[in-house]
């Protein structure tokens, strides 16, 4: 009796998440130009989405009109203090070795005209094997199974109630 009380109301505060998730879409835009979308923030302003180029901006009514500024992007930011210090560490490489001091260990002094991987080649992350995506299956196979079993329990509950 608990479990279907329970099942009642994760299925009642879903819905009630899926309302509040679809009524907080954006409009369509007037005149079907989709590049940007507008997302109203808590502060009486808008984020502004470029369809195109993924910035964000937080865009402000003024006295003067309407004034959009560009959200910091971290990943931007990021990848240029990667860079940075990948610059860095091939200077100090460079700086070390002129020197004929030894690299600490587990370092290798860089090719001979070799830079730091293009970003496509930093790392790429390992795909799974048959072995591995055969396992992942089944996992969700099972939690698919209990998830049609609980919503199996929870209709004849509520068909008994009626």
């Amino acid at each position: 009796m608990i479990r279907s009380r329970l099942l009642a109301i994760i299925v009642i505060a879903g819905s009630g998440l899926a309302a509040a998730a679809a009524s907080a879409q954006p409009s369509s835009p007037e005149g079907g130009d989709t590049r940007f979308t507008f997302h109203r923030a808590d502060d009486g302003g808008y984020l502004r989405l470029d369809g195109r180029s993924g910035q964000v901006s937080m865009c402000q009514r003024r006295t003067t009109g309407w004034q959009c500024q560009l959200v910091p992007d971290e990943r931007t930011a990021l990848e240029a203090e990667i860079s940075r210090l990948q610059s860095d560490n091939a200077v100090l490489k460079k700086e070390l070795l002129s020197r004929n001091l030894p690299l600490p260990d587990g370092m290798r002094p860089d090719q001979p005209g070799s830079k730091s991987l293009p970003k496509s080649q930093v790392q790429r992350p390992q795909l799974p094997d048959d072995a591995e995506l055969n396992r992942i299956m089944g996992v969700m196979e099972k939690i698919w199974r209990r998830m049609v079993e609980m919503i199996q329990s929870v209709q004849r509950d509520l068909q008994k109630r009626i």
